[in-house]
C-alpha cells in the first residue's frame, strides 16, 4: 500500500488545508508569490549549509542574453571538474539566491566547481529563452573559468531538479549531435519531462501531494505560450542514442511526474546508456527544497550524486 512519509505528512496536511482559505480570501496564483514561496520554503527548511572557500558571481554572454551565474569553487587549488546546475521552480520560480544552499551543498558534495544558471523566467520570458541560456552556459563557460585563472578540469556533467531538469534533459537530446559539446554525466531530481501530461502518476498524484496537477498546468501554460507542440518539445519523446551520457535520475513516488521519470529511464536504457534510477517510495516532489523534514533521504541524495558522478 502507497504510504507518504510520516515526516511529509503534517507539512502536507497544513499545506493542503490551507489551500482552500487562501482561495477564499482572494488568492491568485501569479509569478510573484510562486516565487517568494519556493524561496521561503528553501531558506527556513535547507540548513546546516557549508562553507565553500570559492565563489564568485559572473556573466556569460549570449546572443540575445548576458547569463548570470554563480561559481562555486569547492578546492580553490586544485583542479576539479565541472557540474552545470539548473534550479527548479517550474520554468516561473526560482533562482540562483534561492538555490544557493542546495549549490553549497552540491559542490560540498560532489567536489565540482559548480556553476548554477540564472536563466530567464516564464512569464516574462517564455519558451525557449531558458532553454537558450542553458545552451549558452554549456558552450560559453569555459572562457568565463579561464579569464578568473581557477582551477578546473575541462570535464563537463549537468545537474537539475524539476524545471532544471528538464533543461538538463532537453540539453542532453541536442548535444548528442552537437560535436562541440562533451558530456560526461547528467544528474536528474524529479524532472518534467512531458509537457502533454499524458502519463498515468499525473491523475494519480493530481491532488494532495504538494505539486498538484493544475499547478503543473499552470507552469506550463506560463512556459509554453506560443502554440508550440508540446510533444515536441518534451525531453521524453525526443531522440534517444548510446551518445547521451551517462544518467543519474532521481524520483518520487508521490509526484505527478514519477511516470514520466520512469518511462525517461527507460528510454535511455533501450539506446544503450548506462543508467541509475533511486526511486523514494514515500516522498513528494520538492523534498529536496524541505531538507528538514527529511534529512536521511536528502542525506543519501547528496551522497549518492557525489559516488555518481565521482565514479571511475
Amino acid at each position: 500500500m502507497r504510504e507518504v512519509s510520516p515526516k511529509l505528512r503534517p507539512y502536507l496536511d497544513a499545506f493542503n488545508a490551507q489551500i482552500p482559505i487562501l482561495i477564499a480570501n482572494g488568492f491568485k496564483a501569479n509569478a510573484t508569490n510562486a516565487r517568494e514561496w519556493l524561496a521561503k520554503v528553501t531558506r527556513e527548511m535547507v540548513t546546516d549549509v557549508p562553507e565553500i572557500p570559492g565563489v564568485w558571481d559572473d556573466i556569460v554572454p549570449a546572443t540575445s542574453y548576458m547569463v548570470p551565474v554563480r561559481i562555486y569553487h569547492p578546492a580553490p587549488a586544485e583542479a576539479r571538474p565541472v557540474l552545470i546546475h539548473f534550479h527548479g521552480g517550474g520554468h516561473t520560480a526560482g533562482s540562483v539566491t534561492a538555490y544557493d544552499p542546495i549549490c553549497r551543498k552540491i559542490a560540498a558534495a560532489t567536489g565540482h566547481v559548480v556553476v548554477t544558471v540564472e536563466y530567464r523566467l516564464a512569464p516574462e520570458c517564455p519558451y525557449p529563452a531558458a532553454v537558450n541560456d542553458a545552451f549558452a552556459v554549456v558552450r560559453g563557460i569555459w572562457p568565463i573559468l579561464d579569464a578568473r585563472k581557477l582551477n578546473y578540469k575541462r570535464e563537463m556533467s549537468l545537474i537539475g531538479d524539476s524545471a532544471g531538469g528538464a533543461l538538463v534533459a532537453t540539453i542532453m537530446s541536442r548535444a548528442q549531435f552537437d560535436p562541440g559539446i562533451a558530456l560526461k554525466r547528467a544528474v536528474m531530481v524529479y524532472p518534467g519531462l512531458d509537457y502533454t501530461l499524458d502519463q498515468p502518476s499525473m491523475e494519480e498524484n493530481a491532488v494532495g501531494y504538494l505539486l498538484q496537477k493544475a499547478k503543473v498546468v499552470w507552469y506550463y501554460e506560463y512556459y509554453l505560450q506560443n502554440n508550440e507542440n508540446r510533444r515536441a518539445v518534451s525531453p521524453l519523446y525526443g531522440d534517444f542514442t548510446a551518445r547521451m551520457p551517462e544518467t543519474f535520475m532521481i524520483s518520487a513516488e508521490f509526484c505527478p511526474l514519477r511516470d514520466e521519470n520512469f518511462a525517461y529511464v527507460e528510454k535511455l536504457k533501450a539506446a544503450g546508456v548506462k543508467t541509475r534510477h533511486l526511486h523514494f517510495p514515500d516522498m513528494t516532489h520538492t523534498f529536496m527544497n524541505m531538507e528538514t523534514l527529511v534529512k536521511e533521504e536528502c542525506a543519501q541524495v547528496y551522497r549518492e550524486i557525489g559516488e555518481f558522478l565521482n565514479a571511475e
